[in-house]
């Protein structure tokens, strides 16, 4: 019976379970791992059974050839990982260093190093020519699901039970990026060859491809997944950092809204953060504590210990040299930047720290809180100047003058008060607000302050001398989260997380622009986050954030007489917004994005054929330049019909660069 084929071939019985199988890179060898901890190793020539790789007491559940193929390394149940050689079937390295089952082992694509992953949130990166361990992946806080080396050996990425993709430094350990928007645990994740793309295959039901190098996503949210909670800007990178409740901050361009770079590390709201005066640094603050970074790079430098609960406010000293903070635990701290020491623990208040504040002068701090005190400090020494009394209800809020001379603090009973720093005396009390007084703020020249009042919803302009109010401006419909001056003193700006803003003249109190709340976004109710600030001293932008995540940048145009605001750029939640809207006819659209408005909602036919121009089709030229552009522009002053329309959200341009597969033809 020579050269007869029967039409299959033998099987492989086994009495345990079969865990997993695979190929060595060359086709030669044939590995099944058994869940009572054997490995088989067979020669696919013959089939012939060459070792049996004994030594794992439990389960074995997974396995990976080294890229020549001459060793083999498994992971099991028994917390282990072992590296066999495929010649002999000798167990040449055991890695003990794992708490939890090891569900994943790698090889990077050197053959150097083996990656392996466990339960607990830990990847432990194995020197195949030491037998140590070189480095451990530790900032997940959940259980990771999937691991991959990038094809030049240099990263690694994983997906997680958090819903999120991170991408890690081999050499370091530090977490390059975190991408978000996946909705349920994802569980697989791999490289494109090149390495500039990254997949993702989650429960959600889908698969989303990341640009490694700006780690976004075509249909992925560049917004942050909480509230925003503090904003700064940094002029000498032109840049806008904010932070945010999913834990993040995110820093974008200033001039076109992309999104730059997500940095992450803390484990709970980020509160507040703050540059140092040479924007080489900034440190921010949190649910879980504090943390330096550097500006430039991104890389987290050292975290600053000391706190057990929440970290409301920080602020770095006029001089750089100094940072203090506040928090729920009461005492105020002040922090040697170079060393990251706790130089000073200034202690005084009963109950929550809210707000801390260095002098124009960096030689004092002043803090306010819970016990409805506020407290002047040498910064040199640590003792405390003066004790400010006569509040009624807590200190939310605290600013000193421009000159440094005076300090004013806002409370929940309702007024505002002026001190006299050097004496600590009252010599304004401002009564008029009818709720809690949550915000105040001295104009640029400090012959002016401005209150605002969450409940009540009015902001009022008090004369600093007489103790007058000249306006009191109303129209808000939303709890004002935020009041701000122009860098020239002559407008300011209320501003709700919930999505709304006015703009008014500080003259005659008159409001020249207001956009309304457009049901869309959900303030966060809550009266410590700041999400506003003007940009810069040159130019009337500023920037503003919200309870949904989304954050933006706005340019006041002055006309003659009348003033008109212009969204420079607004973060978007990343989808094509397409819903109801008619596409008949609509000619250029490739198969790739006929599905995707059809996924997204639209109706109608799009035209199989390009028309003759003087052919009625939709104008949809203006979608290539959004695109590019990274963002969205609107005189919101003028907007747009509120007939059905295409309308495209923004996206990186690193994103725009790479979608030409999405361009429309303009007719």
């Amino acid at each position: 019976m020579k050269d007869v084929y029967f039409g299959e071939l033998p099987f492989l019985k086994y009495e345990h379970e079969v865990s997993l199988c695979i190929y060595s890179p060359d086709g030669s060898s044939f590995t099944a791992a058994l869940d009572d901890g054997n490995i088989n190793v067979y020669a696919t020539s013959s089939w012939e059974q060459t070792w049996i790789l004994t030594g794992h007491g439990q389960r074995v559940n997974s396995v990976a050839y080294s890229p020549n193929g001459d060793r083999i390394v498994s992971g099991s149940n028994d917390t282990t990982v072992r590296v066999w050689d495929v010649a002999r079937g000798d167990c040449l390295y055991i890695f003990i260093g794992h708490t939890g089952r090891v569900y994943n082992v790698i090889y990077s694509p050197q053959g150097n190093v083996v990656a392996s992953r466990a339960g607990g949130g830990t990847v432990r990166l194995w020197d195949l020519d030491s037998g140590e361990c070189r480095s451990v992946i530790s900032g997940h806080q959940v259980e990771i699901l999937s691991v991959a080396y990038s094809p030049q050996g240099d990263q690694i990425v994983s997906g997680d039970s958090d819903k999120a993709v991170r991408l890690w430094d081999v050499e370091t350990g530090e977490c390059r990026q975190t991408m978000v928007g996946h909705t349920k645990d994802v569980k697989r994740v791999l490289f494109s060859p090149k390495g500039d793309y990254i997949a993702s295959a989650s429960y959600d039901n889908t698969v989303r491809l990341w640009n490694v190098g700006s780690g976004s996503s075509r249909n992925i949210s560049n917004n942050h997944n909480g509230s925003v909670r503090g904003l700064k800007y940094l002029s000498k990178q032109n840049q806008v950092a904010s932070c945010s409740g999913d834990s993040t901050i995110r820093l974008w361009h200033a001039e076109t809204g992309v999104h730059c770079r997500t940095l992450s590390g803390h484990s709970g709201s980020v509160w507040n953060i703050s540059y140092s005066p040479e924007a080489d640094h900034f440190v921010s603050c949190g649910d879980d504590g504090m943390r330096l970074w550097d500006a430039k790079s991104g890389a987290c430098l050292r975290v600053l210990d000391g706190y057990n609960n929440s970290v409301y406010d920080v602020t770095f000293s006029p001089q750089g040299d100094q940072i203090a903070s506040c928090g729920t635990d009461g005492p105020v701290r002040l922090w040697d930047v170079n060393t990251g020491e706790c130089q000073y623990v200034l202690t005084g208040h009963n109950g929550a720290v809210y707000m801390v504040s260095y002098s124009p002068q960096g030689n004092q701090v002043a803090s306010a809180g819970m016990d409805g005190t506020v407290r002047l400090w040498n910064v040199g020494t640590g003792a405390c100047e003066h004790t400010l009394t006569g509040h009624s209800d807590l200190v939310l809020r605290i600013v000193y003058s421009p000159n440094g001379n005076q300090i004013a603090s806002a409370s929940y009973d309702m007024t505002v008060r002026l001190w006299d720093v050097k004496t600590g005396i009252c010599s304004h009390i401002f009564i008029g607000h009818q709720n809690y007084v949550t915000r105040v703020v001295y104009s640029p020249r400090g012959d002016q302050i401005a209150s605002a009042s969450y409940n009540d919803k009015t902001v009022r302009l008090w004369d600093r001398e007489s103790g007058e109010c000249r306006h009191t401006l109303v129209g808000n419909k939303m709890e004002s989260s935020a009041i701000a001056y122009s860098p020239r003193g002559n407008l300011i700006v209320s501003w709700s997380d919930a999505g709304e803003a006015m703009l008014w003249d500080v003259e005659t109190g008159d409001c020249l622009w207001s956009l309304e709340h457009d049901g869309l976004t959900q303030g966060v109710g809550d009266t410590l986050p700041h999400p506003f600030m003007w940009m810069s001293p040159d130019v009337d932008s500023f920037i503003g954030g919200y309870g949904d995540g989304s954050v933006g940048v706005w340019d006041v145009i002055k006309e003659g007489d009348q003033h008109r605001v212009h969204m420079r750029w607004m973060s978007s939640n990343g989808q094509l917004t397409v819903k109801d809207a008619c596409v008949q006819d609509v000619q250029g659209l490739n198969d790739f994005n006929k599905r995707l408005l059809k996924q997204r909602g639209a109706t109608g036919e799009p035209s199989v054929r390009l028309l003759e121009a003087s052919k009625r089709v939709m104008r949809m030229g203006s979608v290539v330049s959004k695109l590019k552009a990274s963002s969205f522009n609107k005189d919101v002053l003028n907007p747009p019909s509120a007939s059905p329309a295409i309308s495209f959200m923004t996206i990186s341009g690193q994103q725009a660069e790479q979608a030409t597969d999405a361009e429309i033809l303009e007719n």
